[in-house]
């Protein structure tokens, strides 16, 4: 006979995707029913027509009928009350570690916009989960933000447990916040530093993130009160430095760098975007920004240049349709998993 412990059990094995933990251990499995070899489950997603939900259901049936003696199984989706969200809100809240206590945070900037800063933001997160690694993504360019554009989530919104648990988007791999699924793509927020302080401060302690190894933060460009206070309020965390070879460019990004080095946080290095355009025919490399200005910023600042990502009209292509290159197994992705490799090298999770 089976029984229901049995059913328990193996059902401690599927986990809810959005929070990261078993089904069994969030309360969602309402009722079983065993009738003869037939088993029948009621599960209580956290909201009605939950995106994943059909993730959970086939996870359900594959592990129990896998049992011994179960010919098929019947699962029954529903929702859970407003009262037993904020019971599994309250639950989480009180199994949260410090701010990023236990995950390693890299923050990337630029001295100025249009160096491809987000692009390179985007795709190591991506790589560093192609890795293996547990990852984040807080998009911090609030009032510029292209992280949803790049990553394929424009019109997607996370969703609330309660005023205090929002659950991130998940998508290639890794958990995903931005302003960018708030509000509209092309409606320009007007907000003052407060307000934007008051946005990141939920972005960093009221979503549930779980257990992550990397918490990659795209800071908006330049020195302005937002990349300040972010570099302030983390502990422990890391800056990368994204360029191209222009000297305007590497001169301006300099002074992001220095301002790091003033509040006593480590520079891991430089990632050169726009660094050349080989032509596909003749394979001739031309320096269309310049060369050289990257490895002197690199010697002025003691930090080593990790990556030369060149004009490729493929990562631009994808970029476009929220496609990032890291996830694909093309030539392009290359240079953003040797600089994921670079970066968790010299900053390594904690386990």
């Amino acid at each position: 006979m089976i029984t229901k412990e049995q059913i328990l059990n193996v059902l401690k094995d599927v986990y809810d995707p959005e929070i990261g933990r078993s089904i069994v251990d969030l309360n969602m499995v309402d009722n079983i029913n065993i009738e003869g070899n037939i088993v029948t489950i009621d599960i209580k997603l956290t909201i009605k027509g939950c995106p994943l939900q059909n993730s959970i259901k086939e996870d359900v049936i594959n592990k129990v009928k896998a049992l011994e003696g179960v010919k098929d199984v019947v699962v029954n989706m529903g929702a859970m009350t407003e009262e037993e969200r904020q019971k599994l809100a309250n639950s989480m809240n009180q199994g949260k570690v410090p701010l990023f206590e236990k995950t390693r945070v890299i923050a990337v900037g630029s001295g100025k916009g249009g160096v491809g800063k987000s692009t390179v933001s985007a795709n190591l997160a991506v790589a560093l989960g192609r890795l293996g690694y547990k990852v984040g993504l807080i998009d911090a360019d609030v009032l510029g933000f292209s992280i949803p554009r790049l990553l394929g989530i424009v019109g997607e919104r996370p969703y609330a447990l309660d005023e205090n648990t929002i659950l991130p988007i998940e998508k290639y791999g890794i958990k995903v916040i931005s302003m960018g699924n708030f509000a509209d793509e092309d409606t320009p927020l007007i907000w003052r530093g407060p307000l934007l302080g008051g946005v990141l401060e939920q972005f960093m302690n009221d979503v549930y993130w779980g257990n992550l190894d990397y918490m990659i933060i795209d800071l908006p460009p330049g020195t302005g009160d937002v990349p300040l206070t972010i570099m302030q309020k983390i502990p422990e965390q890391k800056f990368l430095l994204v360029t191209t070879p222009q000297a305007s460019a590497s001169h301006v990004a300099g002074r992001i760098a220095y301002m790091a080095q003033k509040v006593n946080i480590d520079l891991i290095g430089i990632a050169e975007n726009m660094s050349y355009f080989e032509c596909p025919d003749c394979h001739k490399k031309y320096n269309i920004f310049g060369e050289g200005e990257t490895e002197k910023l690199a010697k002025e600042l003691n930090t080593d240049v990790l990556v030369k990502i060149p004009i490729e009209i493929k990562i631009r292509e994808k970029s476009d349709i929220g496609l990032p290159v890291a996830f694909i197994n093309d030539p392009e992705a290359t240079y953003y998993m040797e600089l994921a490799k670079k970066v968790s090298e010299k900053v390594k999770p904690i386990r």
